[in-house]
């Protein structure tokens, strides 16, 4: 995968872990363990398809773990978006809506334009950062964007696990005006 492009690179990670995120989260969706192991596992190829090295030297080790911190904030946000209930079934369920879904696209899209712009208008200006700031090449803000994603990832998916213990340990609830139950 050497003759791919950050661009591109970037691209076909955002694109499938969006993809798999919208496809398993928006809408009502019942809360399981092969949902959430899912997500999780496509985090985990992308990693190993894309990432081919971990930059430790001068600031980058510090520059990937933002990307981590980001993640786990973004995931923190997705994560309250994404309302969980106790349905008439005594199943749980989530309701994936149009602020879920635009916090993805809105942070998928702008990996990739981050790695188009890094290629076609700020290439020297993220060259001369780069210097300027001891981070060792691309691999740095490929890693720092895959790991985002991870972090985002998994922060989502304990964000439900929280959800559905708590409704879990907490008695069935009347269901409100609406016929469902009220949200977590």
């Amino acid at each position: 995968m050497n003759h791919l492009s950050q661009f591109v690179i970037a691209l076909i990670a955002s694109v499938s872990i969006l993809t798999i995120i919208l496809a398993t989260d928006l809408g009502r969706r019942r809360v399981t363990n092969m949902r959430m192991l899912r997500s999780v596992l496509a985090v985990a190829v992308i990693i190993a398809i894309f990432v081919h090295s971990f930059p430790t030297s001068g600031n980058a080790p510090s520059f990937q773990l933002i990307g981590v911190g980001v993640g786990v904030i973004c995931g923190l946000v997705a994560g309250a978006l994404l309302p969980a209930h106790r349905g008439a079934d005594g199943q749980i369920y989530t309701i994936g809506g149009f602020g879920y879904a635009l916090v993805w696209i809105v942070l998928s899209s702008a990996r990739v334009l981050f790695a188009y712009g890094a290629e076609h208008w700020f290439a020297e200006g993220l060259i001369r950062f780069s210097i300027e700031n001891e981070l060792s090449g691309p691999d740095v803000y490929s890693n720092a964007f895959v790991f985002m994603s991870l972090a985002m990832v998994l922060t989502r998916t304990a964000v439900l696990v929280a959800k559905r213990r708590r409704i879990r340990l907490s008695p069935a609830e009347p269901a409100g005006k609406d016929g469902q139950p009220a949200a977590v």
